[in-house]
């Protein structure tokens, strides 16, 4: 993302705007979504991704009570 020396392309910048807009659009989030999965997480792309499809994704336990088990 950021072409900057010193900043590693797989972390999350929150304080570049565009940089944030940018990873809020490749994961499918809002800045907003991005800022609060950079502080349960890290800045570590990956980790938010991982937080963020978690987050989205029903548990077992929601689709046991779904199917009414």
């Amino acid at each position: 993302m950021s072409s900057q020396p010193g900043v590693q392309p797989d972390r999350i910048d929150l304080q570049d705007e565009q940089e944030l807009a940018r990873w809020a659009q490749r994961l499918d989030a809002t800045p907003e979504q991005i800022r609060a999965a950079v502080q349960a997480v890290g800045d570590r792309a990956a980790d938010v991704e991982m937080h963020l499809k978690g987050a989205r994704a029903s548990s077992n336990s929601d689709r046991v009570k779904e199917l009414g088990g």
